[in-house]
């Protein structure tokens, strides 16, 4: 049986990294009508590789990358009682390979260097409707704080 071990991401990584950006652009875009159409991008992913405030993360199965994300180290707001927290982002899984905890798996690997960080505290954004993604975020730990709301006029 082959096993998913997770690793950091090297610049080697960025051609499957860019086509996982575009799988989360297109599950994103029936949640958020204000997308434009067309090609977008959210990232400058190898920046993101490059940086030391930066994790990239992939998950790995037979020599093939399955998954991704980072955490970014990020100052916190003057009035909060952290100075920095981390903030996670790019979360991706192959189509085939979800429901199999591998969202989970990536979260504890990114955990592990937030915690050499010394930061104690984590965020991240999910659509309000997607359901399946909160799940997800819920049974790694994650508890809903705030919702954002928005309108066209």
């Amino acid at each position: 049986m082959n096993t998913i071990y997770y690793r950091t991401a090297t610049l080697d990584d960025l051609p499957i990294l860019l086509e996982f950006e575009q799988g989360i652009i297109e599950t994103e875009r029936p949640y958020d009508k204000t997308l434009k159409f067309g090609y977008i991008t959210y990232y400058n992913i190898k920046e993101m590789i490059l940086s030391k405030n930066t994790e990239v993360v992939v998950a790995v199965l037979s020599n093939k990358i399955i998954g991704s994300a980072y955490a970014n180290i990020r100052k916190a707001e003057p009035y909060l009682n952290h100075s920095y927290y981390a903030y996670l982002g790019f979360m991706y899984v192959a189509p085939e390979q979800r429901g199999k905890g591998i969202n989970k798996g990536i979260i504890e690997f990114l955990f592990d260097w937030i915690k050499q960080k010394n930061i104690t505290e984590v965020e991240l954004d999910v659509y309000n409707d997607n359901s399946s993604a909160i799940k997800a975020y819920e049974k790694a730990g994650f508890k809903k704080h705030m919702i954002n709301m928005r309108m066209k006029i």
